[in-house]
């Protein structure tokens, strides 16, 4: 019988990313849902095949009524896929300043990093798949978050892959089906509370009604042609970045306004502040600061403060009144 066209997408999605010597140990980040579902069944079917050895793991948020349980039942089915060993960790997720969305995704990566370290695995795959990456793109556009938000999702970072981002949600639940493993449906992916979920159940939607099929489709392709162009310019930022330490003024001021702005990004993370909270308003800041559109201090996320001295950009610690 041939393979259905579904599970075959998913399987060449992962064989195209186990580029590891045999013995290796994978993790699958597991939700219970139809994407990571598929994800750990073609994983641990090329996974087998190359004579890797496949974790599958599932983190409980604790943010919805019988979450443990959950969590529980995800292991058990895990289980019954045959992977060679499963995992299960319970977070706490502090919404401060973040966002629910947000807090949960700092809470999930930080254990899943200590995860992977407990385990030694050579890499983590997650479940995105190509429609998680139309909807990146398009909240990445209604943000003004410039082009690192237009490029989407990253195929791969230290450790960690997304084999999915070329297989459609369609494919990944139609996999399922066909394998005949069992999913959860997490109602937060039916709140329309969430951006993301109204994004995926009106504009799309609206858009494929007034632009035609393959929106989702081609809005992964341009995040694929802009995280090249994104990629470049952050390598030639570093390389700027590395020459110009003592961050001068004059210097900062004469560089081209592409690398200028994330030399600047680059010199506020190494000073402190917070990645996932270093938004585009805060490196426009410091461009103004630096070019002298604005006079006084820039504060950034993460109790770091931007100011000049002496001809140079400099930071400090945010001093918190008592």
């Amino acid at each position: 019988m041939a393979l259905h066209p579904a599970v075959a997408a998913c399987r060449l999605a992962v064989r195209h990313e186990l580029g590891l010597p045999e013995g290796a140990t994978v993790l699958v980040a597991c939700s219970g849902g139809p994407d990571s579902t598929a994800l750990l069944s073609a994983t641990v079917f090329e996974g087998h095949k190359a004579g890797l050895r496949v974790i599958g793991v599932t983190v409980d948020h604790g943010l919805q009524e019988g979450s443990a349980d959950h969590a529980a039942l995800v292991v058990r089915r895990m289980a019954a896929m045959g992977v060679d060993e499963t995992a299960s960790a319970r977070v706490t997720v502090s919404a401060a300043g973040l966002g629910v969305e947000a807090a949960a995704r700092r809470a999930r990566y930080d254990v899943l990093e200590q995860m992977r370290e407990h385990f030694g695995a050579d890499r983590v795959l997650l479940g995105h798949t190509r429609d998680d990456q139309a909807e990146t793109v398009l909240l990445g556009l209604t943000r003004g978050s410039g082009a690192r938000s237009l490029a989407g999702m990253r195929r791969s970072f230290d450790h960690y892959a997304r084999p999915l981002l070329e297989v459609s949600r369609d494919d990944t639940v139609t996999a399922c089906q066909v394998e005949g493993l069992a999913v959860w449906s997490d109602p937060h992916n039916d709140d329309p509370g969430f951006t993301r979920v109204r994004v995926r159940q009106r504009v799309l939607p609206v858009l494929e009604d007034e632009l035609g099929p393959g929106i989702a489709e081609t809005l992964a392709r341009t995040a694929d042609q802009v995280r090249d162009d994104v990629e470049l310019l952050d390598a030639m930022a570093l390389a700027a970045y590395e020459e110009m330490a003592d961050l001068e003024v004059a210097e900062l001021g004469a560089t081209h306004p592409a690398l200028r702005a994330r030399v600047l990004r680059l010199a506020a993370l190494d000073a402190g502040a917070i990645d996932a909270e270093l938004f585009h308003v805060h490196v426009t800041r410091l461009v103004a600061l630096v070019v002298g559109e604005i006079r006084g201090e820039v504060q950034l996320p993460g109790h770091v403060t931007a100011h000049l001295s002496d001809g140079h950009l400099r930071f400090r610690s945010t001093r918190v009144e008592a």
